[in-house]
């Protein structure tokens, strides 16, 4: 039995965990840690992985409590772009028995759609990320938009494609968006969304629109689930919910 700690626990997504973990074979969760609650408490209950789903200001300084104290991390807040990352694995350097898993998003659906747009981005000459989410995110662009676009622009390298082309010189509102590795990203907050994205790709006379939509927190359990039950198996920082399912 995996005894695991979730920080954020009263939150949506942290509620939610918990019930998918108590649930799961072979895991227990112990502690139940929310704001200002002391996180002493992690290791007082005999916590050998904690789950975070805190918020970006906290979640990197929860990570660093819980490496120096011989906690596997699973970390689903948002917030962790490439300077955070560095900062993680220079951290494991020094606690080379702790692990720590980073997801930028637990469903299957948008992990599959990651990879799709991945794949596809190389050959079209466009390619822009629009997410959807509910307007009490407090983010943006959110995670898996950022991851998306990382990929992306990783997969364009690889191949030797140009840049996007843009001829916008003017655009004091910022309508293009940001700029997610050179990947335009717009962010959309709506009442009626949970979690959507879509990545739209452009060459000469068509168009190809990848997208996932998780119309309910459920959609993300599965992988919350198997990310608790791999992070200890997976030595040193792992970014993103591929490998663990056999996607690498």
């Amino acid at each position: 039995m995996t005894r695991v700690a979730v920080l954020g626990a009263k939150g949506r997504m942290g509620s939610a965990s918990v019930q998918a973990i108590d649930a799961a074979d072979g895991l227990e969760v112990v502690a139940q840690i929310d704001v200002d609650d002391d996180l002493a408490a992690i290791t007082e209950a005999g916590a050998e992985v904690a789950l975070d789903f805190t918020q970006p200001g906290a979640a990197l300084d929860n990570v660093r409590w819980c490496v120096e104290h011989g906690i596997h991390v699973v970390v689903g807040t948002s917030g962790f772009g490439e300077e955070r990352i560095a900062e993680v694995r220079d951290l494991l350097a020094d606690h080379p028995d702790v692990n720590v898993l980073v997801v930028p998003n637990f469903s299957i659906g948008a992990v599959l759609m990651m990879r799709f747009a991945a794949t596809a981005a190389p050959f079209f000459e466009s390619v822009e990320v629009v997410e959807m989410h509910h307007p009490d995110k407090v983010d943006a662009p959110s995670g898996t938009a950022t991851r998306t676009a990382e990929l992306i622009a990783a997969a364009r390298t690889k191949a030797g494609s140009g840049d996007i082309p843009d001829a916008t010189t003017d655009d004091p509102d910022g309508a293009r968006g940001a700029k997610v590795a050179g990947v335009p990203v717009h962010a959309i907050r709506s009442r009626g969304f949970v979690a959507s994205q879509e990545v739209v790709l452009g060459g000469t006379a068509e168009t190809l629109t990848v997208r996932h939509d998780s119309h309910d927190r459920q959609s993300f359990m599965q992988g919350v689930v198997a990310a608790v039950r791999a992070v200890a198996d997976r030595p040193g920082l792992t970014v993103g919910l591929d490998p663990v399912l056999g996607l690498d």
